[in-house]
């Protein structure tokens, strides 16, 4: 999968995107990143704090998948950002954050939509 398209695919979706990036089971960043002229809320290492924890709140989330099935998503609205998790191949999650206002509904299933039709052919 070419995450680096994902990303700008997903990025040019909406103009209330803030952010796309992909992350691994580490916590890294490896594609993707914030729209041009936004400024991130978190510095480096709270990014990769972040993540770690969008990573293990993700494994909590299929804990039950062979009784409910797995996750689509998962969507958080704080504050100053919706943040929305999508899970990918090889244990990789797709991160993306928007503005309070944005319809996070959708992007949500715009991105899905988006990973069915042009990256992965067995989407959960």
């Amino acid at each position: 999968m070419d995450y680096g398209k994902l990303c700008h695919d997903v990025l040019d979706l909406d103009p209330k995107v803030r952010f796309v990036g992909v992350c691994d089971n580490t916590g890294v960043i490896k594609r993707g990143g914030l729209r041009e002229g936004i400024k991130s809320f978190l510095t480096d290492e709270e990014i990769k704090n972040a993540n770690l924890i969008t990573l293990e709140r993700w494994r909590l989330h299929n804990k039950f998948a062979d009784r409910i099935g797995k996750a689509r998503y998962a969507m958080e609205e704080y504050e100053k950002v919706k943040q929305i998790t999508i899970p990918l191949e090889d244990e990789h999650l797709l991160l993306i954050s928007t503005e309070v206002d944005a319809d996070h509904g959708k992007i949500i299933e715009s991105a899905i939509q988006l990973i069915i039709s042009n990256y992965v052919k067995d989407y959960l």
